[in-house]
């Protein structure tokens, strides 16, 4: 893999800022889009949109064949059993919600359990905490060790035979940590609970099989992987996706429809009222092409080389603290120089062309377990190279200097 080559692809990174050639260093938050994902949006608009499952016009065909077989290419790019599995959502956010708020509300009773962590985004433990107060359930969190990783033993200590649901990140987006989904599946699945992951950090990374992962539910976003925003998805195993109740009404999720009842279409249709999202399907579509043609495997060789390598290079930087495990990380480092606050240090780095992550992440909990108020990240993709990570302990070694005592 030749990240120096990738990175001619996408548009984006050829420019300068503030008269240094771009270093993008924020793909945790959304990643870069190469040409072909660019270019295939624009095609499907200039020559094939229309709205999907309704009209009988060539037109409307193509589109449809479109919008579907990105559904079949999306099944197989996680390890989906069927295409069936697999909800269109507006990305990971809108997929924890559907599941919160359809599953859980249906299986949730009066002391029940969800178990999640601390290490989790905000759009992983809010949807939670409402489910619990709808249901009068209890919410509980399996500990972290002290590096920020999670340990079986504590899985096992915190679910219990109440527990109806356990979630976790499958890689957390402030400790870069991988964490171990398939043993805490046994844990869970032994328990009579299922298990939710948060794929957000994970899928752009590394080759997902939700099958070997054993999870029952899997999200993931499309704009973290390449793709185009407002696209995400949600696998489901098909069965529980039958026992659920659409949350949005409207037209295409219908069956029949009377003055006082209606019943819905099987699914995954009976969640995607609405015209769907047609061409962030056909950019998702592009953006899984893309991937598999460098290789996902390469590509979560290159990150965790780069994480490592971040490591390394920072932790070499007095002043400089790094959050979560030096080894079982991937793609990001999370740190503080001394006690400049991290949009200070995120400021100084702009005006080199270093662009960074500051502040809580959308993990305010994780922030109090660390101690902290926030957080400098810097995050990596398949077009990052080394020379990024020199540029980027360049900078923070002029930060240093440009705030001199701050430095603890």
């Amino acid at each position: 893999m030749n990240a120096e080559e990738i990175r001619t692809q996408f548009p984006i990174l050829k420019q300068e800022i503030n008269g240094h050639p771009l270093v993008y260093l924020d793909s945790a938050a959304s990643s870069q889009k190469p040409r072909s994902v660019i270019e295939a949006i624009v095609r499907y608009y200039e020559n094939d949109h229309a709205n999907v499952h309704r009209g009988v016009h060539t037109l409307g065909a193509r589109a449809t064949d479109a919008y579907e077989g990105a559904r079949e290419k999306t099944a197989r790019f996680v390890g989906a059993a069927s295409s069936e599995e697999i909800v269109f959502t507006r990305g990971t956010t809108t997929a924890l919600n559907l599941v919160a708020a359809s599953y859980a509300r249906s299986v949730l009773r009066e002391g029940d359990e969800i178990v999640i962590t601390p290490m989790e985004h905000h759009s992983n433990l809010i949807p939670w905490q409402q489910a619990a107060k709808a249901a009068g359930a209890k919410l509980k969190y399996i500990p972290l060790q002290p590096d920020g990783t999670i340990a079986i033993a504590d899985v096992e200590a915190t679910v219990t035979e109440r527990t109806k649901i356990v979630s976790v990140a499958h890689v957390s987006n402030v400790l870069g940590v991988v964490n171990p989904v398939k043993e805490i599946a046994a844990v869970a699945h032994r328990n009579g609970a299922v298990l939710v992951v948060d794929g957000a950090q994970s899928t752009p990374h590394r080759r997902i099989d939700v099958q070997e992962l054993d999870c029952d539910f899997f999200a993931f976003s499309g704009h973290k992987m390449c793709g185009p925003t407002g696209i995400g998805a949600l696998y489901g195993r098909k069965a529980l996706l039958e026992s659920m109740e659409p949350i949005e009404f409207g037209g295409e999720m219908i069956d029949h429809v009377d003055l006082y009842e209606s019943t819905w279409k099987d699914v995954p249709a009976r969640f995607e009222g609405g015209t769907p999202i047609i061409a962030g399907a056909v950019g998702l579509a592009a953006a899984i092409d893309f991937l598999e043609q460098i290789g996902l495997d390469e590509i979560n060789a290159h990150n965790e080389k780069l994480a490592h390598y971040a490591y390394e290079r920072l932790s070499a930087i007095e002043g400089v603290t790094i959050y979560g495990p030096q080894h079982n990380r991937t793609g990001l480092v999370t740190f503080n120089l001394g006690d400049i606050h991290p949009h200070d240090v995120a400021t100084v780095l702009d005006a080199e062309g270093i662009a960074i992550r500051a502040g809580h992440h959308c993990c305010q909990p994780l922030m109090r377990w660390l101690n902290v108020t926030a957080t400098a990240r810097a995050s990596f993709y398949l077009y990052n190279t080394e020379r990024d990570i020199d540029r980027l302990a360049e900078g923070l070694l002029r930060a240093k200097e440009f705030f001199g005592d701050a430095i603890g």
